[in-house]
C-alpha cells in the first residue's frame, strides 16, 4: 500500500492517509478508532485453501444425516435441510426461508464466491466480466452467514431432548462443526485489498482530489473517488428522478450519507418493538410427548435449562433471545435521539456502541434455530412431535428487523450532529476555494470544522495519517 493511499472512514467520514502496513499490522481512524485496513500475510494462498476445504465440508454437511432421534424403537434421521422442509409443511414458510438463507445458502455462497474470485488471482489470469460484482456479493453475504449461531442452537436442542429420547450425532454434524472454524478462518485470512487492487481503474479516478473538491467513499471496496469522476447511473436516475452515482470499481451505489437513514431506522425499530411483545408472549413451539402437550415460550425455555442445571446454556439463551434484542432496540433509539437532538456527547464512544450493536444482533437467532432443529428431529406422531408456533414467526421478524435497522443507521450522522463534520460538502468546498482565491479567512469555522477542512486538502502534512 503506497503512502498516497486515501481512506474515508465509513464510521465518521474523516478523510485520511493510510500508511504502508508492516506484516500483520493494521491502521485505524485517528478520530473514531474504526479499523481501516489490516495486513494479512499470505492472504491469497491461505484463503483459497480454507475456501476449498470449506466447500468440501459444506457438501458433506448437507449430504448425510445430521442428527438422529431415537425413542421407543422409532428413529428419525434429519439433515440440515430437514428443518426447513418441516417448517414449510407446518405453514411457517417465512421462518423456513430465513433459516435456509442464514444457515445454508449464505455460507455456501460465501465459499463459492471466494473460490470464483480468488482462483483467477492465483492463476494470474485476466479477470472475468463482473468480477468486482462477485466480490461485492461476498461481502454482502458475510453478516448473514450464521452457522456459529446454529451450533449454539444444536447444543440447546440436545439438552432439551436429553430426557425425552436418545440423540445420535451424524457425520454431517462433525463436518458442520469443522466448517464453522474453516469458514471463520477464511474470512479472517481474507485481505480485500489484494482483490480490489487488481481491478483496473482509469487515471482520472485514481488521481488525488483537488483542494476543496468533494469526494465519495465506497462502503464496499473502500475506494475514495472525486465526486465528479463517479459513474452516473442514468437509467435509475431517470426512473426515480434522483441522481444516482456508482463506484467506478465495484459498481456499488455511492452516497455521502445513507439515504433517509433516520427515517428508515425509526420505521424498522418501531416495527421490531411491535413484534417483540408477541414474540415473548406467544409460545414458540408446542411439544407433544406420550399424549401430553406443552407449549413453550422463550422464557420457559430458559427456565427449562436452569431446572436441568445447564446454567451456561440458560445464560446464553436468555442473553441472546431476550436481553440482546431489547438492548439493541434501546441502543438504536438512544443513537437516533442523540442525532436528532444534535448531541455532542462522546461521539467516539457512541460510534463504538453502534459497532457493538451491529455485531451482536445475529446471535438472537439462537431460538429460531432451536425451534427448527426440534421440529426436524421430533415428528413421531402422537408418540412425540413438535410444532412451531406463532411466537417463532414474531421472534424471527424481530431479529431480522433489528439487523436491518442497524444496517440502515449511518454512524457518520453521530459526528455530523456533534459538529465534527461540515454541514454540507458544497458549503465546505465553497469556503476552501474562497480562501485559496485570497479571500479573508473564514472565522466562522470552529476547530472541529477546520479539522475536516484540513482532511480535504491535497496530500501533505495537513492530511492526517491513520494510526
Amino acid at each position: 500500500m503506497s503512502d498516497t493511499h486515501l481512506s474515508l472512514c465509513e464510521a465518521c467520514d474523516l478523510l485520511q492517509r493510510s500508511p504502508p502496513l508492516p506484516p500483520r499490522g493494521s491502521s485505524r481512524c485517528v478520530r473514531c478508532g474504526h479499523q481501516l485496513h489490516r495486513h494479512r500475510p499470505a492472504s491469497l494462498d491461505r484463503t483459497l485453501a480454507f475456501a476449498l476445504t470449506g466447500l468440501i465440508l459444506f457438501i458433506v454437511a448437507n449430504s448425510f444425516p445430521f442428527l438422529s432421534f431415537e425413542m421407543q424403537g422409532q428413529r428419525t434421521d434429519t439433515t440440515l435441510f430437514s428443518g426447513v422442509a418441516d417448517l414449510t409443511e407446518q405453514g411457517k414458510g417465512e421462518v423456513a426461508a430465513v433459516v435456509f438463507f442464514t444457515a445454508i445458502l449464505a455460507p455456501g455462497l460465501q465459499l463459492l464466491l471466494l473460490l470464483i474470485v480468488l482462483t483467477p488471482l492465483k492463476l494470474g489470469r485476466e479477470l472475468p466480466p463482473g468480477y468486482p460484482t462477485l466480490f461485492r456479493w461476498f461481502k454482502t453475504m458475510v453478516p448473514w452467514g450464521m452457522m456459529d449461531v446454529f451450533l449454539i442452537g444444536i447444543l440447546v436442542s440436545v439438552v432439551k431432548l436429553a430426557d425425552m429420547a436418545t440423540i445420535v450425532p451424524g457425520i454431517s454434524l462433525v463436518a458442520f462443526v469443522l466448517l464453522i472454524f474453516v469458514l471463520a478462518a477464511a474470512q479472517a485470512s481474507m485481505d480485500p485489498d489484494i482483490v480490489w487492487e487488481r481491478v483496473p481503474l482509469p487515471e482520472r479516478v485514481r488521481r488525488r482530489p483537488r483542494a476543496g473538491e468533494p469526494v465519495l467513499g465506497c462502503d464496499v471496496c473502500e475506494l475514495v473517488v472525486p465526486e465528479q469522476e463517479a459513474l452516473r447511473d442514468d437509467r435509475i436516475s431517470s426512473a426515480l428522478g434522483v441522481r444516482f452515482l456508482r463506484c467506478p470499481r465495484c459498481s456499488d451505489i455511492l452516497h455521502h450519507r445513507k439515504p433517509m437513514s433516520l427515517q428508515r431506522t425509526w420505521a424498522l425499530v418501531l416495527a421490531a418493538f411491535a413484534f417483540y411483545i408477541p414474540a415473548n408472549v406467544y409460545p414458540v413451539m408446542t411439544v407433544t410427548s406420550l399424549g401430553q402437550t406443552q407449549s413453550d415460550t422463550i422464557l420457559s425455555g430458559v427456565v427449562f435449562l436452569l431446572d436441568h442445571g445447564m446454567l451456561p446454556l440458560a445464560a446464553i439463551l436468555f442473553i441472546a433471545s431476550i436481553f440482546v434484542p431489547l438492548l439493541k432496540l434501546l441502543i438504536l433509539i438512544f443513537l437516533l435521539l442523540s442525532v436528532q437532538f444534535g448531541s455532542r456527547w462522546r461521539p467516539r464512544d457512541r460510534t463504538r456502541l453502534y459497532r457493538i450493536t451491529e455485531a451482536i444482533g445475529r446471535w438472537s437467532m439462537v431460538d429460531v434455530y432451536v425451534v427448527t432443529i426440534l421440529v426436524a428431529l421430533v415428528h413421531l406422531g402422537n408418540l412425540a412431535s413438535i410444532q412451531a408456533e406463532a411466537g417463532a414467526v414474531f421472534f424471527c421478524a424481530v431479529v431480522i428487523l433489528t439487523m436491518f435497522a442497524a444496517m440502515a443507521f449511518d454512524p457518520r450522522l453521530i459526528w455530523d450532529a456533534a459538529g465534527q463534520n461540515a454541514e454540507s460538502r458544497g458549503e465546505l468546498s465553497t469556503r476552501i476555494q474562497a480562501r485559496q482565491a485570497g479571500g479573508a479567512r473564514d472565522q466562522t469555522l470552529d476547530g472541529a470544522r477546520r479539522e475536516q477542512a484540513q482532511a480535504w486538502q491535497p496530500i501533505g502534512k495537513a492530511l492526517p495519517d491513520a494510526n
